[in-house]
């Protein structure tokens, strides 16, 4: 039965016997697991030494059956594996391919190794890989939005509540609110990588190997951390994928939040910012458009992140201890995941680096109404308490209203009217300048607190 790693019961001979040709097909996982097949030669070259070690293999079998993988390893490289069609999956492939380069002795390295264990093993070190590339992209599109930052320092807008207008900011000020969204999933990578990092390989099926393997080794040699401490809970654990995915789904929130407010501030209405022409798309029947459609499938592929998690939840949930083929479900919504932030995190960097940043527009916007919060603090300061000065500014501002006109605008009189704490220097606080800089804790939006948030997320991205 070439290329099944089962069939001894059956008495059936051939794939096509054993097995009907729709369940052949819908058991079958190649189409998806084949990405899988430099890390499953990696783990498969590890096992080689390691049961050589515990005297199961000769040093001539294991040296056989490492340039046998080599092979195998460069011919995934360079893209020239010919898969048959009865590989089942990359581990059935990879094994039948051996066969044929090395002889029978390929048959002895699934020795005291389960495909249970073997496709744990697989996972971990190919989430390990991919997750530390994905890192990278999250640290680049951190450091575009310092850069951006850096270079529209004092750049002053609207920032918005309920996108209601509600206090002046500095421009930079926001783009550093998603540099602080993004450090905390690149601390939740971090963290999630501590638990990826453990080696399953050992555990077999389910109760651990019967050969003398010393998984220590193995661990050290493959680039894990440590090893799963229960071959029962390793052959069946997939917390790792639940947390990828879950850490996925929330940068992809972060990244639909930013999308949001560059979809609506390069709106007509808005106009505060200009999306890049590459980052744009135009409209089969109405010559103006520029659509900011690469921000709007960032918003969406937001829920297709959430989905991936929410699908290999649902089928946790209910699956008894150690191995089912349901996991076997696990890896499409994983692969999907990673493929998806891959392509999103570069692409959110490529919108922020090119953006035109139309700082008249912003300032046009600052309307006298987002300084009515200063208003009330300049009563506040002359003894009044915030209370009684909220409903003083609130009357000012409904009195501004009624006669079309900015805060600024009303004379002395009509303040001293509502409050005779008000004086001259009242209009010292309706200033957009002041009002920013008045904001000086750390965190806040005035010129020298946002330089120390700058020199803080310099240090982290260089660390």
């Amino acid at each position: 039965m070439m290329g099944v790693l089962w069939g001894g019961r059956y008495t059936a001979k051939g794939a096509s016997a054993v097995t009907d040709e729709l369940m052949w097909a819908f058991n079958a996982s190649l189409s998806f697991d084949r990405r899988l097949a430099r890390a499953d030669v990696r783990g498969s070259m590890a096992w080689a030494r390691a049961l050589q070690r515990a005297g199961v293999l000769s040093e001539e079998e294991r040296d056989a059956l490492l340039t046998g993988l080599r092979r195998i390893d460069d011919e995934f490289a360079a893209g020239t594996f010919s898969f048959v069609v009865g590989d089942e999956d990359i581990h059935t492939a990879v094994e039948r391919r051996l066969g044929e380069l090395v002889g029978p002795v390929a048959g002895k390295l699934h020795t005291g190794r389960s495909r249970n264990d073997q496709v744990a093993t697989d996972v971990r070190l190919y989430l390990m890989e991919e997750l530390a590339g994905l890192r990278g992209a999250l640290r680049g599109l951190q450091g575009v939005l310092v850069s951006k930052a850096e270079a529209h320092l004092d750049v002053l807008m609207p920032g918005y509540t309920h996108l209601q207008p509600a206090q002046p900011v500095r421009f930079s000020h926001w783009l550093l609110s998603f540099f602080w969204m993004l450090q905390r999933d690149v601390q939740r990578l971090d963290d999630l990588l501590e638990r990826v990092a453990l080696c399953p390989l050992g555990s077999a099926a389910l109760a651990g190997s019967a050969y003398d393997i010393d998984r220590e080794a193995l661990a050290v040699e493959l680039g894990f951390r440590g090893v799963c401490e229960n071959s029962m809970d390793a052959v069946s654990d997939r917390d790792m994928i639940v947390e990828t995915l879950s850490w996925g789904a929330l940068v992809g929130l972060h990244l639909s939040r930013l999308a949001e407010d560059l979809i609506i501030w390069s709106s007509a209405e808005f106009g505060f910012l200009r999306l890049a022409d590459r980052y744009t798309t135009g409209s089969s029947i109405m010559p103006q458009k520029r659509n900011p459609d690469s921000m709007e499938l960032t918003r969406g592929k937001a829920g297709r992140l959430v989905g991936n998690l929410t699908r290999l939840l649902v089928l946790l949930k209910g699956i008894p201890s150690t191995y089912d083929k349901d996991l076997q479900e696990d890896k499409e919504p994983l692969f999907d995941t990673l493929d998806t932030l891959a392509m999103l995190l570069p692409i959110a960097a490529g919108v922020v680096d090119t953006l035109e940043v139309k700082a008249e527009a912003m300032a046009a916007a600052l309307d006298d109404a987002l300084l009515a919060t200063d208003l009330a603090d300049y009563l506040v300061r002359k003894g009044v308490p915030f209370r009684q000065a909220h409903e003083i500014v609130g009357k000012a501002v409904l009195l501004s209203e009624e006669r079309g006109v900015g805060l600024r605008e009303l004379p002395l009189e009509e303040y001293r009217r509502l409050s005779p704490t008000f004086e001259q220097d009242l209009f010292r606080a309706l200033d957009f300048e002041a009002s920013v800089e008045a904001r000086r804790v750390r965190g806040g939006t005035a010129r020298g607190a946002v330089e120390e948030q700058l020199k803080r997320a310099r240090a982290l991205l260089s660390a």
